[in-house]
């Protein structure tokens, strides 16, 4: 198991047996450079433990597939499912969310013998063709707690004053600052949403008709070195770009800055670094790129003109995450990588929207309020995991993630 496992070998073109298995010595390989401490502490409670998240997914596979369709199954420990279910209420009680950091036990030693188990156990259904969607569910679930796992360990190392490093630094990316250009849109009647080929998500359809005015959307993303312009033009100590929540959250917060940030500086998992003007600004909320893009007079894209361009590009190109190890944002010219998107659109179901039946329902639907759709893919999201159709979504204050923005105008 070593921290430069990697994911692109199995990602595709490779059997479901051996896709799942690839996933899921990643995320072990992820939590490889961490001590057990490490592993244990939640730094605030949007975040979990990476010890948690391998337990999670664990208790995932445990219960939808081992419990519910392996004759005979037991659990590793009975207790066990109490601490590791997340949000699925039919599953029944749970440890708070914000208090899974004082889990110092099982040990992370104990959660990875548990994880050995339960792949063990699973090797006869990995060949049973009616449980592949559900296993495909599984695979897809670890790869968002795969992004998860690095984000929240960047988050805790930087809450340590000594800001200690995840991984070394690579070897730095020589790039030319990207030209600034626009993809046009004419308009008229677009097919969004999942076109119902391969995996995806509940929430990414069904596929609907909508109407598209004309628009236009930047070619590249917004670079440190324009957010430094909108802190330099006072754009967190005026009230007149900024949503009246978003100007209440700064002044309540105290903001000045994208979180990591420092004098010159930005914390990553390689540490405290120089920050590089010509990298994608990133860790910024909702409110932040609304703000940005209402400064330079312009307007975030809406999920549908994003998805109208998004799909005729790659959605496995550009900076995502392929192995393991320390990850941020480089830059570059493709629609997808380095940091997630904000769009303008809430977070909504699509027309005929239905979730599906059991406690697996419960995966994306019941979020479906008071939060905000971003597209696209990340540094740390696996390569092959996202596609234009997919919606991730956070609420409006929420940074922590490789978030940044694309600017979008009206024709």
């Amino acid at each position: 198991m070593e921290a430069a496992t990697t994911l692109s070998g199995a990602a595709w073109g490779a059997s479901q047996a051996e896709r799942f298995r690839a996933t899921r010595l990643l995320s072990e390989a992820l939590v490889a450079p961490l001590s057990d401490a490490d592993a244990t502490v939640q730094s605030m409670p949007d975040a979990s433990p990476a010890k948690w998240h391998l337990a999670h997914t664990t208790w995932f596979f445990e219960t939808f597939l081992l419990r519910d369709h392996l004759p005979g199954y037991t659990r590793f420990d009975e207790r066990w499912p109490f601490l590791f279910n997340s949000y699925y209420e039919a599953e029944g009680a749970r440890h708070a969310r914000a208090a899974r950091g004082l889990l110092s036990r099982p040990s992370l030693d104990e959660v990875l013998a548990w994880r050995a188990h339960v792949d063990a156990a699973l090797a006869p259904l990995l060949t049973r063709p009616e449980l592949a969607p559900l296993i495909e569910l599984g695979i897809q679930h670890e790869q968002q707690h795969q992004e998860l796992l690095l984000t929240d360990i960047k988050h805790a190392l930087w809450s340590n004053p000594l800001g200690p490093a995840y991984a070394p630094a690579r070897g730095a990316t020589q790039r030319s600052p990207s030209p600034s250009g626009w993809y046009e849109h004419p308009g008229g009647i677009a097919r969004i949403g999942h076109g119902g080929e391969g995996f995806a998500f509940d929430n990414e359809g069904p596929s609907h008709r909508v109407l598209i005015e004309p628009f236009a959307l930047a070619d590249r993303l917004v670079t440190q070195r324009d957010w430094d312009a909108f802190i330099a033009d006072g754009g967190y100590r005026t009230a007149a770009p900024w949503l009246s929540d978003g100007w209440a959250w700064v002044q309540r917060e105290g903001i000045d800055a994208p979180l990591y940030w420092r004098q010159g500086e930005s914390f990553m998992l390689e540490g405290w670094r120089v920050r590089d003007p010509d990298a994608p600004v990133t860790h910024i909320s909702y409110y932040e790129a609304d703000a940005f893009a209402s400064w330079a007079g312009l307007r975030l894209p809406t999920e549908f003109e994003w998805e109208a361009i998004g799909q005729a590009h790659d959605a496995r190109s550009g900076n995502q995450f392929d192995q393991g190890g320390a990850v941020s944002p480089a830059g570059g010219s493709t629609l997808f990588g380095d940091v997630w998107q904000w769009t303008r659109s809430a977070y909504l179901p699509y027309p005929r929207f239905r979730p599906a039946a059991g406690a697996v329902g419960e995966y994306n639907g019941k979020f479906m309020s008071g939060q905000f759709v971003l597209r696209g893919a990340s540094c740390a999201t696996p390569r092959g995991h996202s596609r234009a159709s997919y919606r991730n979504f956070f609420y409006p204050h929420q940074r922590w993630q490789f978030t940044g923005l694309r600017l979008a105008k009206d024709l």
